[in-house]
């Protein structure tokens, strides 16, 4: 078994890396990559008959995932669109969730409505990274993004909450009353113990100076703030959430430069892997799942099924954002113009969290095989019919930038940095400024200018540009510390804190030109 689940490590990690290769060269969907490398991955020897438990998946992957998502959001832009956010990931979620319990009870006979509720949980919340990461990068409105992001968060706790629910129904009979004050119960008590944690945390992080102990308890606080409450009967991730808040919004004051700089770069990696890993491990059991559901009575209702609640899905959000919320007349709400409800209806991807829950059914729940197989479906469908036609949506109703656009700005900016750098030698020449105040704005404007520049690398010649002299730099500086080292004139650790100073420039010089 040790055996096995090395391959399975290391078979996994290829997938990871070939899946990122591959989407990069060719501009596929990583997601659907690494589904297809896990289908390959199960045909090794071995590895297709490695079961891993659905409370792992829950436990391990879920509590990094929403505490980062929650730590890095916008405190300020997220208090100011509260009642859009709220209104969205409630009442949405809460509908999906029951109209595809109903769609799938109506479908699927003899279905228990715990498991109908369980994959309606499962499918509900969307995914923050899927459709925000095109939003972005076409420029659409600031606030459109916000609302996006702060939905799928706390529409993960909504969902979640109405998935402990729907167990409980699977394990004995709920009663209307009881379901009340069992939701009452678990979500007070989650933000309850979240806020007494983020406190305690809150505390104790300006204590620890070492960045590799920062590191460690923020890898820690996930799990401490989700698994306590799982085991009190509280929402954990109600609790994972308001710590990840808490904490993000006081981050500056919290954390060392060192350690927000390191910290940022590792849950950026393991957000990376764990994303990824959850759609390997969905391509390893979609065969089983598949073959489960095949010679099972209910297989001539499985493609109804899945069809008609990726339809609820879509339909639902769809309708929700466009006619019914205006109908509420929230007043936050109300300022949202059409075509940017139609854009928020039609972003509602599904990914990561929905796999999660999705492969956290108890392995003895009724009709698991069919539930997983039909959340994969749903994640699937949204992945390839949804996500690439949000750019050409957002063109055509004018809320994107087109590439003509934002390479006029950039050349435009170019310009006017390079303007501002000819006035202070200017000044500098007629001595109206010193010369070391001038160097100072000088370096500054230098600094804006590579930025701009290297944004247009690809459209220039690459001795154009001060980008690729500070890489040459860079190179030549990495080559003589290792000539340096060869020859015995400095050692290891001199060389390696050398390199690092190195890789912390060239790392500014690429996230700053990101970030321009």
């Amino acid at each position: 078994m040790t055996d096995e689940l090395f391959i399975l490590g290391v078979a996994i990690a290829v997938a990871l890396v070939v899946a990122r290769t591959l989407s990069r060269r060719f501009n596929l969907p990583e997601a659907i990559l690494l589904v297809i490398l896990g289908l390959l991955v199960s045909a090794i020897p071995g590895v297709g008959s490695i079961e891993v438990p659905p409370e792992l998946v829950l436990t391990v992957f879920l509590p990094p995932l929403v505490y980062h998502a929650a730590f890095f959001s916008a405190p300020r832009e997220t208090r100011e669109d509260a009642v859009p956010i709220v209104i969205m990931a409630f009442s949405l979620t809460c509908v999906t969730a029951l109209c595809v319990a109903l769609a799938v009870g109506a479908t699927v006979p003899g279905l228990a409505v715990g498991a109908a509720l369980a994959l309606g949980a499962a499918v509900a919340p969307t995914d923050p990274v899927a459709a925000t990461s095109v939003i972005k990068r076409l420029g659409a409105p600031r606030r459109l993004v916000t609302i996006l992001e702060g939905e799928s968060l706390v529409n993960d706790g909504v969902a979640l909450t109405m998935f402990g629910l729907a167990l409980t129904m699977l394990q004995q009979e709920v009663t209307p009353g009881f379901a009340a004050l069992e939701l009452l119960q678990v979500v007070v008590g989650g933000l309850a113990y979240g806020l007494a944690l983020a406190w305690v945390i809150g505390r104790l992080r300006p204590l620890i100076r070492d960045p590799g102990a920062q590191i460690v308890l923020s890898l820690a606080t996930p799990f401490l703030a989700y698994i306590p409450a799982e085991h009190l009967g509280l929402s954990g991730v109600l609790a994972t959430i308001v710590v990840g808040f808490y904490l993000g919004l006081r981050r500056d004051g919290l954390l060392q430069p060192a350690s927000r700089l390191t910290g940022e770069m590792f849950w950026e990696v393991l957000v990376f892997l764990l994303e990824s890993t959850l759609f390997v491990l969905l391509g390893l059991q979609i065969l089983d799942v598949f073959h489960g559901i095949e010679g099972d009575r209910i297989w001539p209702h499985v493609p109804l099924t899945v069809l008609l609640v990726i339809g609820v899905v879509v339909l639902v959000r769809m309708v929700w954002t466009v006619v019914v919320v205006p109908l509420l007349r929230f007043r936050r709400f109300a300022s949202i113009e059409f075509k940017e409800r139609f854009v928020m209806g039609w972003a509602g991807i599904r990914g990561a969290i929905t796999l999660a829950i999705a492969l956290s059914i108890p392995a003895e729940a009724q009709g698991r095989n069919l539930l997983v197989f039909i959340a994969a479906c749903v994640v699937l469908a949204t992945l390839l019919g949804q996500a690439p036609t949000l750019a050409p949506l957002l063109r055509k109703l004018g809320m994107g930038e087109s590439e003509a656009e934002m390479k006029e700005e950039t050349v435009a900016r170019e310009a006017l940095l390079e303007s501002a750098l000819a006035r202070i030698d200017e000044l500098a020449a007629d001595d109206k400024v010193d010369e070391r105040t001038a160097q100072v704005y000088r370096q500054l404007f230098e600094l804006r200018l590579d930025k701009v520049r290297e944004v247009l690398d690809d459209e220039r010649e690459p001795e154009h540009g001060k980008g690729k002299i500070r890489r040459e730099l860079i190179r030549a500086q990495r080559k003589k510390l290792d000539d340096l080292y060869e020859r015995r004139k400095i050692s290891a650790d001199a060389r390696r804190k050398l390199a690092h100073e190195l890789d912390l420039e060239e790392r500014r010089r690429v996230s700053g030109t990101q970030g321009g």
